[in-house]
């Protein structure tokens, strides 16, 4: 119990809130919904690559674990007016179902912001930011606070059909130069984002890649990146019970500077890692196993 009063007590001297959200809007927008809710202290400490951790199903549900979504949006308070947070939810299981089902005036439970935002480059350099499927929410935010920082942006948007490709009105809107990819190629480029990515790295000249989506994608966008000898910054899609570093559910091996592996807390450390300090080759079938030589594996006597 010390240890987790300890982890706790560290969230929130790092600026994690407790709050009760309003909803404010529900809106479909393709297979997904947008939820924006008021939530001051939350909407005014995040940043773009961050989550919230949101409890589900009301206060008799048995579901006893928050769900974690990226943050797609905030705007932080403007005079008396409350700030607002915005989420891109995919119904998917009871939990996530039960969220898209919240109309304005119901009040959520929420638990942020969490993990370690995107890094942004400290000189004004061209940048590509990736998104699969709803994975592109957070990335018009991110590329917003690019613009601010002088850095140009394109974008590469991919999903298996147009009915789950999310944030083509919202990249148009940012005048961003746009790429398009679906499986099935009912819109865009046929195919995967990995199969146009070297090109608009090429064309663009950028020193960054940003991605947020699933993780055979990631990996992908990683390894293209690394070839091309440019960084890539990737939000990982793992699953997280606690959000906060206790449950350790979301332990993946990351190499350090040191070049040591660790498992790594993909909620506190993360979510956005380099790309290629991942250990891409331990991930398989939605399961991630321990290398051999990672610190503290089994039969390396902790070291």
């Amino acid at each position: 119990m010390s240890e987790a009063i300890s982890h706790v007590e560290r969230a929130r001297r790092a600026g994690v809130f407790t709050q009760r959200a309003r909803v404010v809007e529900n809106v479909p927008e393709g297979a997904y919904h947008r939820i924006v809710m008021t939530v001051p202290e939350i909407a005014e400490a995040a940043r773009p690559g961050q989550f919230v951790a949101l409890a589900v199903g009301g206060e008799t549900t048995g579901a006893l674990l928050r769900r974690a979504f990226s943050i797609s949006g905030a705007t932080a308070p403007i005079g008396p007016g409350p700030g607002r947070l915005e989420l891109v939810v995919a119904g998917h299981g009871r939990g996530s179902t039960w969220i898209t089902r919240q109309g304005p005036g119901a009040e959520l439970d929420v638990v942020g912001p969490l993990g370690r935002p995107f890094p942004l480059p400290t000189t004004g350099v061209p940048c590509v930011l990736v998104g699969g499927g709803y994975g592109s929410a957070p990335l018009f935010w991110l590329a917003d606070a690019l613009r601010q920082r002088g850095c140009p942006s394109a974008l590469v948007l991919g999903a298996a059909t147009r009915e789950r490709l999310y944030g083509v009105r919202q990249a148009q809107q940012i005048g961003a130069s746009v790429v398009l990819t679906t499986d099935d190629g009912s819109l865009g480029v046929k195919g995967w984002v990995s199969d146009v990515l070297g090109e608009v790295i090429t064309k663009t000249g950028a020193a960054v890649v940003y991605a947020c989506g699933p993780m055979g994608m990631l990996r992908s966008v990683s390894e293209i990146a690394a070839e091309r000898g440019v960084v890539a910054q990737v939000a990982v899609e793992e699953s997280m019970a606690c959000g906060v570093g206790v449950c350790m559910t979301c332990v993946m091996p990351v190499v350090g500077k040191d070049g040591a592996t660790r498992m790594t807390r993909a909620c506190v450390e993360g979510p956005v890692f380099r790309g290629d300090r991942l250990r891409w080759e331990a991930f398989e079938d939605g399961w991630c196993r321990v290398p051999a030589d990672a610190h503290g594996a089994p039969g390396t006597g902790g070291h």
